[in-house]
């Protein structure tokens, strides 16, 4: 049997860090995680190839060579997908596919011969068993949430690691949490399954072994579910083994704020390595918290916290979201005021929308307020529903926003803030100067500091970081790259909405 594997394209997002990554020469941030988990899951006897579309486009040679397509996406990557199932149907292939998309979407891809939704570890075995019979249904799906020290190790045999600036594990499923937007709970439930500390160790031993010696994101949505087992198993356990290499990588996660209460998990946490985590700040409002559920963001000075866990030596990035029913006019102004005050350089600020099968889709639907689909990116100026805030004044104050944060005097402000409050816990390694890596300083620094209309900005900030916090320069100088990325998208988006805003500085009294 052969199997193609092929994970959609990717469209050009905040997310993508698209012309970040073309400084350092990548295609992409991440593999495809659950395309080469379900690829080990697969009979060992079958032929696998993996086509990522953000690496290298989908040939007709590849869809013609296999048996069965596998397809898994995002709900982001929903256009893609569509095309490439009618691709491998034009050729009559069988296509097999799963992941969010599908399962929170399953009734609009009914063209699907098979569909395998929610956690594979249950679905997948069910639909091997019924094809090997020549008896496979046209849809699979399950409420029971599987154990996920039974996962195996993902086959990464099957990319280009060259093409992705990191890799990725995954470490536990579901958060503790219920935010009323949120669609995680619906994907993976609320209680947090963790995989073993063996587990753990074996998939990054086998990054390492393929010679992986950068980051490692850990995708889990909330990495701290279970505190407990992180600070008594895991967390030792990965310290312990970063000893035992030369080079071990960097890693970086996704928590909740309540992190910055916890002065052992943070230390434990740095010592084995993370030096980034990703936040769901959602809005200094306290009114807008509180209508979403957001509990663990409440009655707390979210500034302070995120600080706190700059200062123990983790780099805060942080979602923000505009549109809830309680904010105010001055939130625009309140969120930039927020980012800029907290130094959290990587902020990620989108529209609220309603996934479905949320708390929030389905108060909005019984309100009659729903409009049209979710498009998956939330920083595109789409709705999917009426806001209490007239449209037009929520537009114009999230694109306000995008064009303050992202303007080179603001952004490279908010880097310098960063420096002040971060507290690297950095080792002393030695690494192999490789001619990427010489390329890639050079590329940056001609983008930067002369092809980017920011360079006067860049430059100034460069030259006191190399004056006055030496030891930062290389974070300075990906953080630089972050900002032209994001500023690209900026201009995209004001291009596809148009824009109120002048110079690339918001004129905030009109909003």
């Amino acid at each position: 049997m052969k199997i193609l594997l092929v994970y959609p394209d990717y469209p050009d997002t905040f997310w993508s860090f698209k012309h970040a990554l073309n400084m350092i020469q990548k295609k992409a941030s991440l593999p495809p995680l659950g395309l080469v988990t379900i690829a080990a899951m697969l009979p060992s006897e079958w032929e696998k190839k993996l086509v990522d579309m953000s690496i290298s486009p989908l040939r007709d040679a590849d869809i013609k060579w296999a048996d069965f397509v596998f397809i898994s996406a995002m709900i982001v990557q929903r256009e893609s997908t569509h095309e490439t199932i009618a691709r491998c149907h034009k050729f009559g292939k069988k296509v097999v596919a799963g992941g969010p998309l599908v399962t929170t979407e399953f009734e609009e891809f009914d063209e699907v011969d098979h569909l395998v939704l929610d956690e594979a570890e249950v679905t997948l075995p069910l639909f091997l068993a019924d094809m090997e019979k020549g008896s496979a249904r046209h849809i699979y799906t399950s409420q029971e949430r599987p154990d996920v020290t039974k996962t195996p190790i993902p086959m990464w045999s099957l990319i280009k690691m060259n093409k992705y600036a990191s890799m990725n594990i995954q470490y536990s499923r579901g958060c503790p949490f219920d935010c009323e937007f949120c669609d995680i709970v619906i994907l993976n439930g609320h209680k947090p399954r963790t995989k073993t500390t063996e587990q753990v160790l074996c998939e990054l031993d086998a990054l390492y072994e393929c010679g992986w010696r950068g980051s490692v994101f850990v995708v889990d949505d909330n990495f701290i579910g279970n505190k407990k087992k992180l600070k008594e198993e895991i967390l030792p356990a990965l310290i312990r083994w970063r000893k035992s290499k030369q080079q071990p990588p960097s890693l970086f996660t996704e928590a909740s704020i309540n992190l910055a209460d916890d002065d052992e998990l943070m230390r434990l946490m740095v010592k084995a390595g993370f030096d980034r985590v990703f936040i769901g700040i959602e809005t200094p409002n306290e009114e807008s918290l509180v209508e979403c559920n957001k509990t663990q963001n409440k009655n707390r000075d979210l500034v302070a916290a995120v600080k706190r866990i700059q200062n123990f030596g983790m780099e805060v990035q942080g979602g923000f979201i505009v549109g809830f029913d309680n904010d105010p006019a001055s939130i625009f102004r309140r969120q930039i005021e927020f980012i800029q005050k907290s130094g959290i350089v990587t902020a990620m600020v989108g529209l609220l929308n309603a996934p479905r099968g949320t708390r929030l889709y389905e108060r909005l639907k019984k309100e009659n307020r729903l409009v049209k689909g979710f498009t998956g990116d939330n920083t595109d100026c789409s709705l999917n529903f009426i806001p209490k805030m007239k449209t037009e004044t929520l537009i114009n104050g999230y694109k306000n926003i995008l064009n303050t944060i992202y303007a080179p005097k603001q952004y490279y402000e908010r880097i310098t803030m960063l420096l002040k409050e971060f507290r690297p816990h950095y080792e002393v390694r030695a690494y192999q100067l490789k001619l990427s890596h010489i390329v890639g300083f050079f590329r940056s620094v001609w983008i930067l500091g002369v092809v980017d209309n920011g360079r006067k900005h860049f430059w100034k900030f460069i030259l006191t970081v190399l004056v006055k916090r030496p030891k930062f320069f290389p974070l300075s100088l990906i953080l630089s790259a972050y900002g032209f990325h994001f500023r690209k998208v900026a201009e995209k988006i004001n291009r596809k909405c148009g824009t109120t805003v002048s110079n690339g500085v918001a004129n905030l009294e009109n909003v």
